[in-house]
């Protein structure tokens, strides 16, 4: 088996100091934990120039893009890390999935208007990575067997020296504003409630949209977002056309190494509270709520049988639930799904039998989502999509892209959402829409 090849650099828990050095070029992405301020996470990828870019065609079925995937990969060929060298990534896919991805993998209704025209999906094939482990404390460049000793060369060299950050400026052109007035997301409200009552679905997560011109530089939008709100599934990537996904992601999608899988849910969502003792309180409240804990255990019977379609017979299990992470404007309700990769399976197969997350459709997921469709004015796009890497040895980590805006055409878009529920109250889930983004919205309205 091919060894890769890697470059000690200097340490730096900021991954601004080495992203300056390469976001304007070719394919840029970041996938960010937000240390040192985030509690949770503990590699930043971040890597550019890719060999190849694929993107979803027209027409082309979910199924037969993974397949394309499973190619590129091939086409880089199998590496492993030196003896002793724990990295979680050799070379291999970066990119995301939209939400809307999964009309390739379901058969669902056209009704919402894609009127942001994101692809559905977006990977490039990279050879190389730096990568800073912020528990270990040190920042290395990870390149894959297949890179040239020219090619190298010029890596070592433009990291070097830690780039210098040209200080940008973004600026909304007017406040963020709903798409939805609150009228219109009662009445939306009210067809999942009876949807509900009619035994066609148990739960639905209900979206709206926030919107603002803007211009300016997106890394400076996202540099103010991540001290604002640092998260450990955070993100940042340039597309061929200008556009910039920013995601600032508190929740994992599927965590895959050496076979293992694991899938931790959020579902359960308080305000954070700047006294210490009644932010107790709403940590206490949440965990102790039965509609909460409902709408969480519904979710994780999902996501047992979504990782029971990949994973071998009775490895599937639960080894945490509800428990309870705390972000700078939230506390949230966290459980754990895990299980095994069965033979002849692979990261691919369980995204084909997992994609989207059901945290962010609902219960049934199929039903649920046809009933999104039907009710949310707009698709998605990258939102409750995922950002991602899977590598050269079948390694995977992916989010849930809630939290997260794109920057496209001159307007910032960024959405809220929240489980519905027999005992849901209307004016409560339109609150939570918006707290759950505000941090966000605030951040920009400030810059």
């Amino acid at each position: 088996m091919s060894i890769c090849f890697v470059h000690p650099l200097p340490y730096h828990p900021d991954p601004a100091a080495w992203f300056a050095t390469l976001r304007h070029a070719p394919g840029a992405i970041l996938l960010d934990s937000a240390k040192p301020a985030a509690e949770r996470g503990r590699f930043d990828i971040l890597s550019a120039w890719p060999q190849a870019v694929l993107r979803a065609e027209p027409e082309e079925t979910g199924e037969a893009f993974l397949r394309r995937l499973r190619a590129a990969l091939a086409t880089l060929g199998e590496a492993q890390l030196p003896d002793g060298l724990e990295l979680p990534f050799a070379g291999g896919l970066l990119g995301y999935l939209s939400y809307d991805f999964g009309r390739r993998l379901e058969h669902l209704p056209s009704t919402a208007t894609d009127d942001l025209h994101l692809p559905d999906a977006h990977l490039g094939l990279y050879a190389w990575a730096l990568i800073s482990d912020h528990q270990c404390k040190t920042s290395q460049l990870v390149l894959h067997p297949s890179v040239t000793a020219d090619e190298q060369q010029r890596l070592i060299d433009r990291f070097s020296q830690p780039g210098t950050a040209t200080p940008g400026a973004f600026r909304l052109d007017a406040p963020m504003a709903p798409d939805l007035t609150p009228e219109q997301y009662r009445q939306a409200f009210e067809r999942i409630q009876a949807y509900i009552s009619a035994g066609d679905c148990y739960q639905v997560n209900q979206t709206q949209r926030f919107r603002a011109p803007c211009h300016g530089d997106p890394w400076a939008a996202y540099q103010a977002l991540r001290q604002a709100c640092p998260t450990p599934f955070s993100g940042y990537l340039t597309l061929e056309d200008g556009s910039a996904i920013l995601s600032l992601s508190p929740e994992r999608f599927i965590q895959v190494h050496d076979g293992h899988v694991e899938t931790r849910p959020i579902k359960g969502t308080r305000l954070r509270d700047s006294d210490a003792e009644r932010d107790a309180a709403n940590g206490r409240e949440l965990l102790a709520s039965l509609k909460d804990r409902a709408e969480n255990l519904m979710i994780v019977d999902l996501l047992r049988n979504d990782l029971g379609r990949t994973c071998r017979i009775g490895s599937v299990r639960v080894p945490e639930l509800f428990a309870l992470e705390s972000y700078p404007n939230v506390h949230h309700m966290v459980s754990a799904v895990v299980g095994e990769l069965a033979e002849g399976k692979d990261c691919l197969d369980l995204i084909a039998g997992s994609f989207p997350g059901g945290s962010i459709t609902g219960a049934p997921k199929i039903r649920s989502m046809e009933i999104i469709d039907e009710l949310e004015p707009t698709r998605r796009a990258l939102y409750c999509g995922s950002l991602l890497y899977l590598d050269v040895r079948g390694h995977m980590d992916s989010s849930i892209a809630i939290r997260s805006l794109l920057v496209k055409d001159g307007q910032v878009s960024c959405w809220g959402g929240g489980a519905i529920v027999a005992d849901s109250r209307w004016e409560d889930e339109y609150a939570e829409s918006v707290f759950k983004v505000q941090v966000l919205m605030d951040t920009l309205k400030t810059l």
